[in-house]
C-alpha cells in the first residue's frame, strides 16, 4: 500500500504507457502496452498494477501527474469535434487562406489538407472592431440573434468564436459566449481566452484547434476523474508545467506536446542535479525522436505547428523526427535503404515481440546486432523471437545486396543520421557547440543509440539515467504547475514613458495570482516571470527578453546573439506582454550515495556477443540493479535493466554517479 503523499507519473506513448512511482524514498516504475483506441484503459490497468490494487479509487489513490497524447492523436488523426467558427463577416475563410508561405512551393502536385472547419459550419457576425480596441460597427441585438439562427441549423459538437482584433476589445465575443451558453451546453473556446494575441490566422487556428481536440480531451478527463478523482490529477501540459483537469478540459490546446514536455522536463532537472548546466534532451521512443537544447535552461517557444496547423501557444522547445525504436525500415523504389517514419506501433510492434509483425524495425536490428538481449526486455518479463528476424533480416539483406549483418547495421546507420541532425537543428543551426553539451538520453530506445550519436557529434559525454525507458514521466513528478498569459500591445517603445510597460502587466498578474490561487498556492509559493516579445519596428517576427528597465538594449544583445547582427539605430517595439506563473510544488528528492569502488565484475551476468562497425565483439552483460555507485567499466558491454537497455561501445568508459546515473565518456 502507499502512502498519501506518494505521487505517480504517467506518459502515454505510442507503444507504451509508462508510470513512475514516488513513495518517500522509494521509486518503482512499470510499463504497459499501449490502448490508442482507448488510452484511458491502459492507464487505469497499469495504475492497478503499479499500486498493487484493484480499487484505484479517488480514497485509495496517489496524486497523479498525466502526460496525454489524447489531444495531440485527435488532431494528428483529424477524427475530433465538428466545429461551428464564428468570425468576423468577410474573414470566414481565414483558415482556409492561411499564409502566403508554402512549404512545398516546386510541388505541383501537392494536396493542401482541407481545414478543420468546413464552409458550411463557418458563420460571419456583422461586427468591427480596430486594431487598438475601438469599435468601428458594433454587434447589435439582431445580429446576435441572426447568428444564433444560422448556429441552430448547423450540426456541431464545439464552438470556436474569433472576431477581429479581439484581443484589444473582447466585448463582442463575450456578448457572444454569454448567448450560446444560454443557447446550448457546448464546449465554446473564445480566442480572447485561448490566444488574446494578434496574428488573425494564427489566433483563429489556434481557437479552432482547442475547440476541436476540446470535447474529446474532455471526455477523457471525465472518465479518469470517475475513476480516479477530481481534485488528484493534474495534466502536463506543452509548455513544461501541469495544470487541473478543470483547465486542461477548458485548453486543451495547451496539452498537444504534454509527453515530449514531460521528457525534456525530467532529462534537464536529472542533468542538473549531476553537475551538468548545458544539456541537450534526447527522448527516442517507440515511434519517434524528441530532442530539445537546454542551455542552462529549459528552452521554450511561442509557436508550433502540429499536423501542419499553426498552434501559437507556450510550448519547450522540442524538435521531433519520425525515428523511433519500431520505425520501420524498407527498400524503397530507387533501392535505397529507408528507416521510417511508418512504424509498428504497439500492435503489432516489432517482429521480435512476437505478436504478428511481419515489417522489420529499429528494435530487430539492435537484436540481431546482439544491441539487445532476448531475454532481459522488461526485464525479463517479455522474451525476444531472434529466429523470426534472422529470416527477415535475410530477406532485406537479398534486396539490397547485403548480409543481414550489414543490412542490420546499415538500419542503425540511416535512423542514427536522422537523430543526428536533429541534434544538430537545434544545435549547430543555432550557433550551438554540441561539445559544450551534455547528452541526457531517455525513452526506451535512446540508450541504444545515444553513445553513436555523441560520437558522431563530438558530444564529451553522455548520462543515462536510472529508470530512462521511464523518464517523461519522472519528468511530469518535477513538473511545476504553470500557467502562461500574454496580451498583444504593438506600443514603439519610445511611448512606454513612466510606467506604462508595468501599468500593462497588472490584469495579467491579477490573472495569474487568481488561478494559481484556485489550484491551492499561497503567496509565497507562487512565482511570476514577466517577459516581452520585442521587434525592430517593420520586423514579421520578435524576440521574447525578460522584463527589464532597458529592454531596447538587451534586444539588441538578443538579436545579435541569435542571428548575426544588430541596429540600435532602428526603432524598437514591444509587441506582446507575458506573464509565467508558476505554482512551485514540492519535488521528490533523488537517492544519492556516496561513490565506493570501481571494480563492477559482481554486476556482471556473463559474456555477450555484439557486432559494432562490422567487427564482432565480446562484450559482457551487466545488470544495472546491481550497479553500485562509483562502479566504473570498459565497453563493449550491454547493461541490461527494466525500462531500456544501453550500448557501451568498444571505444567507451562506463562509470556510475552518486545519483545511479551511468556517465558515458571516451577512453
Amino acid at each position: 500500500m502507499t502512502r498519501a503523499g506518494a505521487v505517480i507519473g504517467i506518459d502515454t506513448g505510442g507503444t507504451f504507457t509508462d508510470f513512475v512511482l514516488m513513495d518517500g524514498d522509494s521509486l518503482r516504475i512499470h510499463k504497459v502496452p499501449s490502448t490508442p483506441e482507448n488510452p484511458a484503459r491502459a492507464v487505469l490497468r497499469g495504475l492497478a498494477e503499479v499500486l498493487g490494487q484493484e480499487d484505484i479509487g479517488p480514497e485509495a489513490l496517489a496524486s497523479v501527474v498525466h502526460g496525454s497524447t489524447v489531444a495531440t492523436n485527435t488532431l494528428l488523426e483529424r477524427r475530433g469535434a465538428r466545429v461551428v467558427l464564428i468570425t468576423t463577416a468577410g474573414f470566414e475563410d481565414v483558415i482556409e487562406i492561411g499564409r502566403q508561405t508554402r512549404k512545398e512551393i516546386y510541388d505541383l502536385n501537392v494536396e493542401k489538407a482541407p481545414p478543420l472547419v468546413p464552409s458550411e459550419r463557418r458563420l460571419g457576425a456583422r461586427e468591427r472592431v480596430g486594431p487598438h480596441g475601438e469599435v468601428v460597427k458594433s454587434l447589435s441585438d439582431d445580429e446576435v440573434d441572426r447568428v444564433l439562427d444560422l448556429f441552430a441549423s448547423c450540426e456541431a459538437d464545439s464552438i470556436a468564436i474569433c472576431l477581429l482584433h479581439a484581443y484589444a476589445n473582447p466585448e463582442h465575443e463575450r456578448r457572444l459566449v454569454a448567448a450560446l451558453r444560454e443557447l446550448c451546453d457546448l464546449h465554446i473556446s473564445a480566442s480572447h481566452e485561448v490566444l488574446p494575441e494578434f496574428r488573425e490566422y494564427e489566433r483563429c487556428s489556434t481557437t479552432v484547434v482547442n475547440a476541436f481536440v476540446g470535447p474529446v480531451m474532455s471526455g477523457y478527463l471525465a472518465e479518469l476523474a470517475d475513476s480516479l478523482g477530481q481534485d488528484r490529477v493534474r495534466i502536463m501540459q506543452s509548455n513544461g508545467g501541469a495544470l487541473s483537469l478543470e483547465a486542461a478540459g477548458r485548453l486543451a490546446v495547451q496539452t498537444i506536446l504534454s509527453g515530449p514536455a514531460g521528457g525534456a522536463v525530467g532529462g534537464f532537472e536529472i542533468g542538473r542535479r549531476a553537475g551538468s548546466e548545458n544539456v541537450i534532451t534526447f527522448d527516442m521512443g517507440g515511434t519517434s525522436t524528441d530532442v530539445s537544447l537546454c542551455p542552462g535552461e529549459l528552452t521554450r517557444t511561442a509557436e508550433a505547428v502540429i499536423g501542419g496547423l499553426p498552434i501559437r501557444v507556450p510550448v519547450v522547445d522540442i524538435h521531433t523526427v519520425g525515428a523511433g525504436g519500431g520505425s520501420i525500415a524498407y527498400r524503397d523504389p530507387g533501392g535505397s535503404l529507408k528507416v521510417g517514419p511508418l512504424s509498428a506501433g504497439a500492435d503489432p510492434g516489432p517482429i521480435c515481440y512476437g505478436r504478428g509483425g511481419q515489417a522489420i524495425t529499429v528494435t530487430d536490428a539492435n537484436l540481431l546486432l546482439g544491441r539487445l538481449s532476448p531475454g532481459h526486455f522488461l526485464g525479463g518479463e517479455q522474451m525476444l523471437a531472434a529466429q523470426p528476424v534472422d529470416v527477415a533480416m535475410d530477406q532485406l539483406g537479398v534486396e539490397l545486396g547485403l548480409s543481414a549483418e550489414q543490412a542490420a547495421e546499415g538500419v542503425i546507420r540511416v535512423v542514427n543520421a536522422t537523430m543526428e541532425r536533429a541534434i544538430r537543428v537545434i544545435s549547430l543551426e543555432r550557433g550551438f557547440d554540441p561539445r559544450d553539451f551534455t547528452l541526457v538520453c531517455f525513452g526506451g530506445a535512446g540508450a541504444m543509440h545515444a553513445a553513436d550519436l555523441a560520437w558522431s557529434l563530438g558530444i564529451p559525454r553522455v548520462l543515462i539515467p536510472r529508470g530512462a525507458g521511464t523518464l517523461s514521466a519522472h519528468g511530469m513528478l518535477l513538473a511545476d504547475v504553470v500557467r502562461d498569459f500574454s496580451q498583444t500591445l504593438l506600443l514603439p517603445c519610445a511611448e512606454l514613458a513612466g510606467g506604462a510597460l508595468e501599468e500593462s502587466f497588472d490584469r495579467l498578474l491579477e490573472r495569474g495570482r487568481g488561478a494559481l490561487s484556485s489550484e491551492g498556492f499561497s503567496d509565497d509559493q507562487m512565482h511570476l516571470e514577466r517577459s516581452v516579445d520585442v521587434r525592430y519596428v517593420g520586423q514579421g517576427y520578435e524576440l521574447n527578453i525578460p522584463f527589464g528597465s532597458e529592454l531596447d538594449v538587451a534586444f539588441h544583445e538578443q538579436h545579435e546573439a541569435r542571428y548575426g547582427y544588430a541596429d540600435p539605430s532602428r526603432e524598437v517595439e514591444v509587441v506582446n506582454v507575458r506573464l509565467r506563473a508558476v505554482g512551485v510544488t514540492d519535488k521528490p528528492a533523488l537517492a544519492e550515495r556516496d561513490g565506493g569502488e570501481e571494480d563492477a565484475s559482481a554486476a556482471v551476468l556473463s559474456e555477450h556477443r555484439m557486432i559494432c562497425e562490422g567487427s564482432s565483439h565480446t562484450g559482457v552483460l551487466v545488470d544495472r540493479e546491481r550497479l553500485e555507485p562509483g562502479n566504473a567499466f570498459g565497453g563493449p558491454a550491454l547493461v541490461v535493466e527494466y525500462s531500456t537497455t544501453t550500448v557501451v561501445p568498444p571505444d567507451a568508459l562506463c562509470r556510475v554517479d552518486r545519483f545511479g546515473n551511468l556517465i558515458l565518456e571516451w577512453a
